[in-house]
């Protein structure tokens, strides 16, 4: 493919060195597939292992797409980490490589939706509270959330006076969502750039403003969800979309299309409406809270296949209070309105538009959506909803409008693609045509990693650590001088086995998650190479510590879900029932993706050696052990625990 006399070659070559590098086995060919494709208009699944220098390889021919098409290419990722390397290292240096080969500096944006920007209407003017009424930041309480959106708001004016993005993802630290919450909108809550008094300023408004000629917006895959999903034209128009980290792509769309509804939010949404409706209305729908209150203590926890009456009637009265009160905000036009009262009313608003929407569809449990009754810790019982499979949904809104180069890691399963494809609707009759590519990884994982499987270990039991499993790791991670990330499939099993090994080395520090946040976490864990990490699932993936300081990574269990997880479970049901095999499709498919990403962080570098221990002898008893297996790097294997300890001893000794 070419532009010009400019090729993806000639300018990746010039990209590549831009940013200091060589280019490396794979990104030549993923390269020219991706501007194939994009020229083909037909749709590219690509595996590229770490360190391949992907980014470059799929950036380059959709900036070529861009100058030649006039429109953006839209790029979506599911890490910040990601998103901050496009932004402020791969993108510049292809400018600065491709301006003297265009004619012309290339541009590029990040857009995110608007409640990832702080609200200058929120800090400047406050909050709404419970009853919808607007509180100045500054009269929170001195407790730890008003300490958080203090610090929130005083970085938000910081941002507005040095010309900064807002972006939530560039506090640092973070603060909780709750926190944030006071500081932000949605845009269903925004007044609008000509209604609020700070529109010419608004961080959402400029960063919309920025994406409006740009060749590349970086993008959320939330955003693209929300962009493909309900129709609002939230993204420049464009007809090219690249999905990185794309084997996260279906559970954040799903995320994105769940719903939940507890008798508090009902509650809050009753309370703000006060200010704006009639009284008896707001007072119906608290009522009909308290009346969900009672039926969610007498349902049962879990997937509901059939909703029980009570349940059922209590569902009905809040969505039918919730139009009462929907039918009270047809009121005074907005212009007659002050911008403070027009914002709580919006506010208030919206929790009630949402509360109908979730309870109309929780009432109608139709057969592509999954129902169930959720134990939480800090709001006790709530109903949530989440659809049976996204499938359908983007294979007709993202696949069907737009040709999507999706790529990552991970999205050769057990040797195929199919998986992946199933879950982008690209399988079965009438899927639009796609091709796949896997251009393998710089990395000789059979030199420079083992892959140790404890095959004379019993097989894990439901739930904590087993005491052999602990065995084996003390002795590992002796072995290994520290220098482990432990991967674990519960928050109970990483907290047993932390006070196990800390018990029994205390000289290797051992940090859990939870002892801080993970951004910490990992910032100690990479500096200290004695220093050992626990954690569960926000470990598996996501995590780059390169180098001698993570020799050791272990996983204690293959990482199915819960059989009585509510939409897995609906998911295996739902394939058995249509005569497939749901365990393979569902559950086997779940941990092999979910394995082969624990399994990668341990080489991230072309210079990391050391082993992965799967301390679950399933992965090579069971007859599915084959599957997982070829899903993962392509490793070094054994079963021998005295060969992985003398490696791991070797590994810990320093060169001379």
């Amino acid at each position: 493919m070419s532009q010009g006399d400019v090729t993806v070659e000639k300018l990746l070559t010039a990209a590549v060195g831009a940013v200091g590098g060589t280019e490396r086995p794979g990104q030549v060919e993923m390269a020219e597939a991706v501007g194939e494709s994009v020229a083909e208009g037909r749709h590219l699944l690509v595996q590229a292992g770490t360190g391949t220098g992907k980014s470059l390889a799929y950036l380059v021919p959709s900036l070529l797409h861009a100058d030649a098409s006039d429109g953006p290419v839209i790029v979506a990722t599911a890490t910040l980490a990601l998103q901050a390397q496009l932004v402020d290292r791969d993108l510049p240096a292809l400018a600065k490589a491709a301006e003297p080969l265009l004619g012309r500096p290339p541009k590029w944006a990040t857009l995110k939706g608007r409640a990832n920007y702080a609200c200058l209407h929120r800090v400047r003017d406050g909050a709404p509270d419970d009853q919808g009424e607007l509180v100045p930041v500054e009269q929170l309480s001195a407790g730890p959330l008003g300490v958080e959106v203090l610090r929130a708001r005083e970085w938000a004016e910081e941002q507005a006076g040095t010309g900064g993005t807002g972006d939530r993802d560039r506090l640092e630290p973070g603060v909780s969502d709750r926190a944030w919450s006071q500081i932000s909108v949605s845009s269903r809550e925004c007044l609008g750039a000509t209604r609020c008094p700070y529109g010419q300023e608004c961080f959402a408004e400029v960063a919309r403003a920025r994406s409006d000629g740009a060749d590349v917006v970086v993008t959320n895959h939330a955003l693209l969800a929300i962009d493909a999903l309900e129709g609002l034209p939230v993204l420049p128009d464009h007809d090219v979309v690249v999905v990185d980290e794309a084997h996260e792509l279906a559970a954040r769309v799903t995320s994105i299309a769940t719903a939940d509804l507890w008798p508090g939010v009902i509650d809050r949404a009753a309370m703000r409406s006060r200010a704006h409706v009639d009284d008896g209305d707001a007072e119906e729908l608290r009522a009909a809270g308290e009346h969900l209150r009672a039926a969610l203590l007498d349902a049962p926890v879990g997937r509901l296949d059939t909703v029980p009456e009570g349940l059922l009637a209590a569902l009905a009265g809040v969505r039918d209070a919730a139009r009462a009160v929907q039918s009270g905000f047809a009121g005074s036009s907005r212009e007659e309105r002050a911008a403070d009262v027009e914002a709580s009313r919006r506010a208030a608003k919206t929790m009630i538009d949402d509360v109908y929407g979730t309870a109309e569809r929780m009432v109608a449990n139709g057969e592509h959506d999954v129902l169930w009754v959720e134990e939480r810790e800090r709001t006790g019982r709530s109903l949530r909803v989440a659809p049976l499979s996204v499938a359908g949904l983007l294979r007709e809104r993202l696949f069907g409008q737009n040709t999507v180069i999706a790529t990552s890691a991970t999205l050769e399963l057990g040797g195929s693609f199919d998986a992946a494809a199933g879950a982008f609707g690209l399988m079965g009759e009438g899927a639009p045509g796609w091709h796949s590519l896997d251009v393998g990884s710089p990395f000789d994982y059979g030199k420079q990693a083992i892959l140790y499987v404890a095959r004379d270990l019993p097989s894990p039991g439901r739930d904590g650590l087993r005491p052999e499993a602990v065995d084996v790791l003390v002795e590992l991670m002796a072995a290994a001088g520290g220098r482990t990330l432990g991967l674990f499939s519960s928050r109970r099993a990483a907290q047993e086995a932390a006070e196990a090994v800390r018990k029994r080395l205390p000289d290797l520090p051992v940090l859990c998650q939870g002892d801080d946040v993970v951004a910490t976490l990992l910032r100690t864990f990479a500096a200290d190479e004695k220093t050992c990490l626990f954690g569960t699932l926000s470990l598996w993936q996501g995590v780059d510590v390169p180098g001698g300081a993570c020799q050791l990574v272990v996983i204690d269990r293959i990482p199915f879900p819960r059989p009585d997880e509510p939409l897995s479970s609906a998911r295996q049901r739902a394939v058995e029932k249509a005569g497939g095999n749901g365990f393979m499709s569902v559950a086997a498919t779940h941990a092999a993706l979910l394995l082969a990403q624990g399994a990668g962080r341990l080489i991230r570098r072309s210079t990391d050696r050391g082993v992965v221990a799967v301390l679950d002898p399933r992965l090579v008893t069971a007859r599915y052990g084959s599957y997982l297996r070829a899903s993962l790097p392509p490793m070094w294997f054994t079963a021998d625990k005295t060969v992985v300890s003398g490696a791991l001893q070797r590994l810990a000794v320093p060169l001379s």
